[in-house]
């Protein structure tokens, strides 16, 4: 514990201010990072948010900023981290209070598919996938989340 005293308001700006930081080797544009928290996102503090909902939001933020960087042949989707089971097209993304993260999709063969997880064990690998070929324009979930979100 150190002996810095505060005064009220300063302890509360300190705990309001978002903590986030970022390095890249090379430009890789704007990530979540390095731009402002969305003012819908902002209303409710943080103390007052789930871990849960905290990540959901976050992982919105990543999500809509990685599909920004796609060009029309590709899509999003998630890989499996720490085995084999392959990567699932991103279609929709929840939480439920206070700890749990689920994500649906398809695998690249179109089986549905399901993810759910503890916050605690929250590590998500972003991918890049070829749309299907039977569909005129890339589906882009990370927009219709962020729209939920207040953010788009």
């Amino acid at each position: 514990m150190d002996n810095k005293i505060e005064t009220t308001a300063e302890a509360i700006e300190a705990n309001a201010l978002r903590r986030a930081g970022v390095v890249h080797v090379g430009n890789c544009g704007p990530t979540p990072e390095q731009q402002p928290l969305p003012d819908a996102m902002s209303k409710t503090p943080i103390e007052q948010k789930s871990p849960a909902e905290w990540a959901y939001e976050r992982l919105i933020l990543y999500i809509k900023n990685f599909e920004e960087q796609l060009d029309n042949n590709h899509e999003i989707a998630m890989g499996f981290v720490g085995g084999d089971a392959g990567v699932m097209r991103i279609e929709g993304i929840g939480f439920y209070a206070p700890d749990v993260i689920t994500f649906y999709g398809a695998d690249p063969a179109g089986a549905r598919t399901q993810q759910i997880q503890h916050v605690s064990q929250l590590n998500v690998q972003l991918r890049a996938l070829p749309k299907n070929v039977d569909q005129p324009e890339p589906n882009r979930i990370g927009f219709r989340l962020a729209q939920d979100l207040g953010t788009a």
